[in-house]
């Protein structure tokens, strides 16, 4: 899928020196993208079941998809054998081409380009300033020059072709100063409309990719140029057209210590490992010509799940990682243990693509499941990127539809998977309450609606907006509040109450009322301090005001 609007989009990109290129079709056009669903997306035909051998979890897809925000997915296994990548798209336009280690489970250092950092366990740190250092492969491990373990986390683009303003200093520096990336991947699709092999202009392509280096170099920032096979299915396919890119790109980039090639993205329908293998054996040494001792990851079968049989049967060369790729509501436990094992065996494993939602891109959220996926790849010192950069209506785009930046982006430009990652990430750009309270649940300020709030003593809360008005550029909200205790008698009484801004208290009655930020304390007066086992409290209330989005929360 591209956007939602599958008409012709005309976009012009802004050259380095102020100048603009002619303009030209980088955008999705004609094409019913439906018929991406109906071939080999998302493993909703042509399902390949999954063949993992004695030993391996995960063997066959369960066809079990979860949704929301689930509080009883620990433990349960989910489907393995569906696609985990991200929609890709078409797009049309005609151009001919221009071109003539460490041992599993080692303590790990979160990292920006040349940062020194410092051993650490548990929460990743936010990655530091600094300049790239070239990076290996050591065991199951990414390390730096003197062997200490590096681990990246970052974001992906969604498809070049389709959002290309996203590239661009400003937000690549944001990505790595606010958000806390030290990786950003950039996804060049290589058969859809608008792909590398098809009808692209490649030469646009190329300088695209070649700049988004350059931009994420400027940032201190890693950066993974990525084969985005998908809709082919068989890198075989376009074998021609990957071996023409990676000659060009490595040859311009072979100065560069900060680039890791990823050579196809998500092998899927009736790929075969071998199949993988034999066009690696192809690629590989093209780049190697160029760059020698790049990092170099390499995708598995059924939409880069299949790690065991790369695991049992690696290739020879070095500095070689392996791809896996999930999404949180679909893919779970039996995924996650596949992961354990493959790591733990000693099979450097790198998550160059996932997101929160359906194997789909959309869908719901599964906020348990990619919280356990993080806590896994914490633990096994996983390198991860998330999907994916853009505006687009599915739940992985990190912004909202409605969001039409390039840069400077704050909480409310954020989709819920974007408010997700930058609470992930850590930072520090956003405030961690901010960010809290932005991902809250919010309950109703629509009048007559009613909540429940809960004190650290024996009386259990309910608050009704009795009415909501405006004045000038403020609302004002008039809460009514109804108490029941039981369990034993009490002489006083206490409720927190948070909202998900900052609020102002216009007035009271028959209780105290005290103001921190956005957290509103309602305690009891004099006359309403004793409430006897059984009893009710009434007649208690406040006016607050504040934005029109001023709610209660449920944190």
């Amino acid at each position: 899928m591209g956007r939602e609007n599958y008409g012709c989009l005309e976009k012009h990109m802004e050259m380095e020196d102020g100048c603009h290129e002619e303009d030209y079709n980088l955008r999705p056009c004609a094409a019913d993208r439906d018929m991406l669903c109906n071939g080999l997306r998302r493993g909703r035909c042509g399902d390949r079941k999954g063949s993992a051998p004695a030993g391996w979890p995960g063997g066959g897809r369960r066809g079990r998809h979860r949704s929301g925000r689930s509080r009883s997915e620990a433990g349960e296994a989910g489907s393995v054998g569906t696609e985990a990548g991200s929609a890709g798209g078409t797009d049309t336009k005609a151009g001919a081409a221009e071109f003539t280690g460490t041992e599993a489970g080692a303590p790990y250092r979160e990292t920006n380009p040349g940062k020194e950092g410092t051993a650490a366990s548990g929460t990743p740190s936010n990655p530091g300033a600094g300049k790239p250092v070239a990076l290996s492969v050591a065991g199951t491990q990414l390390v730096d020059e003197e062997g200490n373990p590096v681990r990246l986390r970052g974001i992906s683009t969604h498809g070049l072709a389709w959002y290309p303003e996203y590239v661009n200093q400003e937000f690549f520096d944001e990505l790595k100063r606010d958000w806390g990336a030290n990786v950003v991947r950039l996804a060049l699709y290589s058969a859809e409309e608008g792909g590398y092999a098809t009808d692209a202009l490649r030469s646009k392509l190329n300088e695209l990719v070649l700049r988004g280096v350059e931009y994420a170099t400027a940032a201190d920032m890693y950066v993974v140029v990525d084969w985005h096979t998908l809709t082919d299915a068989n890198p075989l396919t376009n074998q021609w057209a990957a071996a023409e890119f990676f000659r060009v790109v490595s040859r311009d980039l072979a100065d560069h210590n900060n680039v890791i090639y990823e050579i196809c993205n998500e092998p899927n329908g009736e790929t075969t490992w071998a199949d993988v293998k034999a066009y690696a054996a192809d690629v590989i040494p093209i780049i190697r010509a160029n760059d020698p001792d790049a990092v170099i990851v390499v995708g598995t079968p059924t939409w880069s799940q299949d790690i065991q049989d790369a695991a049992a049967d690696p290739l020879a060369e070095s500095n070689i990682m392996y791809t896996l790729h999930f999404y949180a509501a679909t893919h779970q436990a039996d995924l996650r243990e596949r992961l354990r094992t493959a790591v733990e065996g000693g099979l450097p494993v790198f998550v160059t693509e996932f997101g929160i939602c359906e194997a789909s891109g959309d869908g719901k959220i599964d906020y348990d499941s990619a919280d356990a996926w993080v806590e896994l790849m914490d633990e096994l010192n996983v390198s991860y990127i998330c999907w994916n950069l853009s505006n687009k209506k599915e739940t992985a785009a990190l912004f909202k539809p409605s969001c039409k930046k390039t840069a400077g982006f704050t909480l409310d430009d954020l989709s819920d998977a974007g408010l997700w990652l930058v609470d992930t990430l850590g930072g520090a750009g956003f405030d961690a309450k901010e960010v809290m309270l932005a991902r809250a649940d919010k309950k109703s300020n629509k009048t007559g609606s009613a909540m429940m709030a809960f004190s650290s003593d024996t009386i259990q809360w309910q608050l009704n907006v009795a009415d909501k008005w405006k004045e000038d550029d403020r609302v004002f909200f008039r809460y009514e509040m109804a108490g029941s205790n039981y369990s034993a008698a009490t002489e006083k009484w206490s409720v927190t109450i948070p909202f998900n801004e900052n609020i102002q208290v216009e007035d009271s009655w028959n209780c105290e009322v005290a103001v921190s930020g956005n957290e509103l304390t309602v305690s009891n007066a004099a006359s309403h301090g004793k409430v006897g086992a059984g009893d009710t409290v009434s007649d208690v209330g406040f006016i607050v005001s504040g934005t029109k989005k001023l709610a209660v929360v449920d944190l």
